[in-house]
């Protein structure tokens, strides 16, 4: 169900740049839109917080995830989102299990098998076959290496 609504939601977000909203304020709507509904249902299944257990190092996760990985995730969102359209950034898609297994091989120091390069290759020549330029260069050239698009010149 998440991504169905993940796609969905590229194609909904463009009615905001048909709109000329600014990504800035489009990210920080569904920002403070999801923290309204999410907070007081967390409270009523979590309870308040005890912030006496908290220390630094959980203080310094949060504004990472919460900076990093949600507004400035969110804001670039919006950006491309804005500028290249709904097809072009879900495209993004295709990344995040290459971006989950390099950040593990660096950070964790797993440890990368062949089934992972094999695995980013495929998903590096689906982004090449899905963007076509690669192939539409290929097609501009004639058999004997000429560009077709110069004949006649």
């Amino acid at each position: 169900m998440a991504a169905f609504a993940y796609g969905l939601a590229g194609v909904y977000g463009r009615r905001f740049r048909l709109m000329k909203v600014d990504p800035l304020f489009t990210a920080t709507g569904q920002l403070t839109a999801s923290s309204v509904v999410m907070v007081p249902l967390v409270m009523m299944q979590e309870g308040l917080p005890d912030l006496t257990a908290v220390d630094q190092g959980i203080l310094w996760s949060i504004l990472g995830l919460a900076a990093l990985s949600t507004a400035l995730a969110y804001l670039i969102y919006f950006q491309i989102l804005s500028t290249a359209g709904a097809t072009n950034l879900l495209l993004v898609t295709f990344l995040i299990p290459v971006s989950a297994i390099l950040l593990g091989y660096l950070f964790l120091g797993e440890r990368l098998d062949p089934s992972h390069y094999l695995g980013m290759g495929i998903i590096g020549l689906s982004l090449i076959a899905i963007d076509g330029r690669l192939l539409r260069g290929r097609r501009k050239l004639e058999p004997g290496g000429r560009d077709a698009s110069n004949r006649g010149r």
